[in-house]
C-alpha cells in the first residue's frame, strides 16, 4: 500500500493513503511512499509534534 503525508493549517502532519482524496483542511505535501519512509519523512522535516506557537 502506499501512503501520502499530508498537513494542515497547524502544521501537523499525517499520512494518508494515497489512493484517497485528502480529507478537508488538510493537504498533501507532495510525498508519499511507504509507511516506513513516509514516517520517516516526517520526522525529517517535523522532529517536534506540538503544533506551533
Amino acid at each position: 500500500m502506499q501512503w501520502t503525508v499530508l498537513v494542515d493549517d497547524q502544521q501537523q502532519h499525517a499520512l494518508y493513503p494515497a489512493d484517497r482524496p485528502a480529507p478537508a483542511g488538510w493537504h498533501p505535501t507532495g510525498f508519499t511512499g511507504t509507511e516506513d519512509a513516509c514516517e520517516a519523512h516526517v520526522d525529517a522535516v517535523r522532529p517536534d509534534v506540538r503544533p506551533p506557537a
